[in-house]
């Protein structure tokens, strides 16, 4: 994670030297919501059974983090947009088992697993006015996990009982504890993002995106053949970036 944080920090610091110049230096902050899941042909390595990759069954998460935006061209048309953000990703699982007994009507269970990420997205972005068009490489680093489940039984008397459980945070990095977790997933991840959006001139954006990761995140060091398993995100975004330099 302290890798991946300093990369960040002097790619930003970078792109600020070379923006300063064209007077064109966008800097600010980001925020939105993150609707995730995870697909391909071995998920069930992870998930288990009663996991759908449909997407009215992604999980409902966050994003935060900071934004810079520097013109490659004099006009502004074409530019770099790096960004770190911090990004809750993961997936859910929904099930229902009817007539269970002689006075259970139903259980329902539904489980979720939240992946910590620091997503590190170096976008091209084509901006038409107001308008913009963005593509670009996506790095990402898992740092941590938590997994939490509720089961709810109604009865037929019309009487429901819930019962949660959680694993707690999982950390993935040992710094918050004297030794790492250990985990079953891939901690790094590329992978590739396209979207669209409008920003006004004084740097209000709203933005929709959609990520592919590209590694598996079944850990496979030791296997000849990569089990398939990928995240899936859309991310809505607001920002604001204030133009200096100029």
């Amino acid at each position: 994670m302290k890798k991946t944080a300093l990369l960040g920090l002097a790619l930003l610091s970078f792109s600020a030297a070379q923006a300063q110049d064209s007077g064109g230096l966008r800097i600010g902050v980001k925020a939105g919501a993150t609707y995730s899941n995870i697909s391909g042909d071995n998920v069930g390595q992870i998930t288990g059974p009663n996991y759908s990759s449909s997407l009215g069954s992604y999980k409902l998460g966050y994003n935060v983090g900071v934004g810079t935006s520097f013109p490659i061209t004099d006009d502004g048309f074409f530019s770099i947009a790096p960004e770190l953000l911090y990004n809750r990703k993961g997936y859910e699982i929904k099930s229902t088992q009817k007539s269970v007994s002689g006075n259970v009507a139903k259980v329902e269970v539904e489980q979720q697993r939240v992946l910590h990420y620091l997503d590190l997205p170096i976008l091209a972005r084509i901006n038409a006015g107001g308008l913009f068009f963005e593509f670009g490489p996506q790095f990402s680093y898992l740092f941590g996990s938590k997994t939490k489940q509720q089961m709810t039984t109604k009865y037929t008397n019309g009487e429901k009982d819930k019962v949660e459980t959680s694993t707690g945070y999982l950390d993935y990095t040992g710094v918050t504890r004297g030794d790492a977790d250990k985990s079953d997933l891939a901690q790094f991840d590329i992978g590739g993002v396209a979207g669209l959006g409008y920003q006004t001139e004084g740097g209000l954006s709203i933005g929709l995106r959609y990520a592919r990761g590209f590694n598996s995140l079944i850990d496979s060091k030791n296997t000849d053949n990569e089990p398939k398993a990928f995240n899936n995100a859309f991310t809505l975004q607001v920002g604001y970036l204030l133009p200096l330099g100029r």
